[in-house]
């Protein structure tokens, strides 16, 4: 009994976490996300209510928590921090310079937060875990952050763009739809006005960019669809 209760309260606090981090989640997410049936769902939302958290249930669409409630601040385990450490080691190799910074600006928040004998554990292994990507540290572009926030806000952004095929630079207005990383490289995913297709962009060949104060619809596409479509392409005959 005392598993099982445990287990239930774990779930619990799994879900209002997963309330806090996403703006709306429907019972078939958390269903599948904790192998629970949706009756369970039902009910362990009730529970959390009963808890006085306040939950908004949006009928045919799903659960999200009222605007400014916030759970207490969450203390890292160990395993957990090791982990968000070692991922810094990768990032600290990205050759995105806003990324770096952005992430290294994260990570000391959260060292902040950690327990005395976890921050020090933590200190020792941003020592002892290393990357041989990219050694010379090189960073061949800072776009990343601007880019996520365009993403995000669905904001237009104008790009001087070179290709290394003809030598040109071109002017496009795009909407950003994803961000894909290679083993080397930045893309950027967008619908391209100029083109009027979605096309890639790799982030090191855009030599200047500027966020419009213009927003664009919400892309209807999913990301699988635009791969699709990517894959099709390259697959027809050439005329």
């Amino acid at each position: 009994m005392i598993n099982k209760d445990t287990r239930r309260l774990t779930r619990l606090t799994s879900i209002l976490m997963q309330l806090q981090s996403k703006r709306l989640l429907t019972a078939n997410e958390i269903a599948e996300k904790f192998a629970i049936s949706k009756r369970t769902v039902y009910r362990d939302i009730k529970t959390l209510e009963q808890a006085g958290v306040p939950i908004i249930t949006e009928e045919g669409k799903g659960y999200s928590l009222m605007d400014g409630y916030r759970m207490p601040p969450i203390m890292f385990t160990e395993n957990e921090a090791n982990a968000l450490i070692t991922a810094e080691q990768l990032v600290l190799k990205n050759k995105d310079a806003s990324f770096v910074k952005d992430y290294t600006d994260a990570i000391y928040k959260i060292k902040a937060v950690l327990r005395n004998n976890t921050q020090d554990k933590a200190n020792l292994l941003s020592e002892r875990v290393l990357s041989a990507q990219n050694s010379e540290n090189s960073r061949t572009s800072s776009n990343l952050s601007v880019l996520q926030m365009a993403l995000t806000n669905f904001k237009l952004v104008h790009i001087q763009y070179y290709s290394p095929y003809n030598g040109q630079i071109t002017e496009r207005i795009v909407e950003p739809f994803a961000i894909y990383t290679t083993q080397e490289n930045w893309l950027l995913i967008a619908f391209c006005r100029l083109r009027k297709e979605y096309r890639s962009f790799r982030l090191d060949r855009i030599k200047s960019l500027q966020v419009i104060n213009e927003c664009f619809e919400k892309h209807t596409i999913t990301f699988e669809k635009y791969m699709e479509m990517t894959l099709k392409k390259c697959e027809e005959p050439l005329p």
